[in-house]
């Protein structure tokens, strides 16, 4: 059975996943990339260091954002999502979008790419050594959602 997801299971499916993908454009050059996030209250929060992909929003904000959840081939869930890139430098936007990473769950054992350098799990001690992590913090503020899946049961909802 192939569907949609409603409004309810696709906020379930942006919270429960961590990792994403970016897609963003510049000119001639689509570039799509995966990054470890944090959901809550329609931004999508995420830490990157400088690069490709942090050029390309600085010079076009509007993103794309996808996440899914794979069962198998014939049982997943995938939500596509549209919205724009804000770098965060006021202190206290860096520092609200950091604690949200930091407070995430993530699997175990996770990679070195997830953490937020020598704090990780644990928060910084306060907001002034919280900022001090390296690299860069952004939001993507999602302003159009939508969700599909295959089940080959009644419920869609994977475990």
């Amino acid at each position: 059975m192939l569907g949609e997801l409603s409004a309810t299971e696709i906020e379930d499916l942006l919270r429960k996943q961590f990792v994403g993908r970016i897609g963003c454009h510049d000119k001639d050059l689509v570039y799509v990339v995966p990054i470890s996030y944090a959901y809550d209250k329609d931004c999508v929060y995420c830490h990157a260091y400088e690069g490709k992909k942090i050029d390309i929003m600085r010079k076009n904000p509007k993103v794309c954002f996808q996440v899914d959840e794979m069962r198998d081939m014939a049982n997943w869930r995938s939500v596509m999502a549209w919205g724009e890139f804000h770098e965060l430098s006021n202190e206290d936007e860096k520092a609200h979008a950091l604690l949200v990473l930091l407070h995430r769950q993530l699997p175990s054992p996770s990679s070195i790419t997830t953490h937020l350098g020598k704090f990780w799990p644990f928060a910084a001690p306060n907001t002034a050594e919280l900022v001090k992590i390296p690299g860069i913090t952004f939001l993507i503020s999602l302003t159009e959602k939508t969700g599909r899946f295959e089940s080959t049961t009644e419920s869609h909802m994977l475990a």
